[in-house]
């Protein structure tokens, strides 16, 4: 990914993701990182953040998402995200 607004190394979450951008009158695809932080010192929030390959976008500019979560959200969406894994493995077997 050229011209990369976040750091991606060996501790990144998931560092090649398909993902999708939509607006109005657009979708467009392409890989994507996201990564899950909090603060080193003194944390009091967990970030999550999602960048799409900027090199595959047309109609959005080069940008990183980030989203800033409390302990209680990062657990609401932790479940969440683990009620519809299961869902998903569910649909697979």
């Amino acid at each position: 990914m050229a011209d990369r607004i976040m750091k991606v190394n060996a501790y990144t979450t998931l560092d090649l993701l398909e993902a999708e951008a939509e607006g109005h009158g657009f979708t467009e695809e392409a890989y994507a990182v996201l990564n899950v932080t909090s603060p080193r010192n003194d944390p009091d929030h967990v970030s999550l953040q999602l960048e799409l390959d900027n090199t595959e976008l047309e109609a959005i500019d080069p940008h990183a998402d980030t989203v800033r979560l409390s302990p209680s959200e990062a657990r609401e969406l932790a479940a969440d995200l683990q009620k519809h894994a299961t869902k998903v493995d569910s649909a697979a077997e």
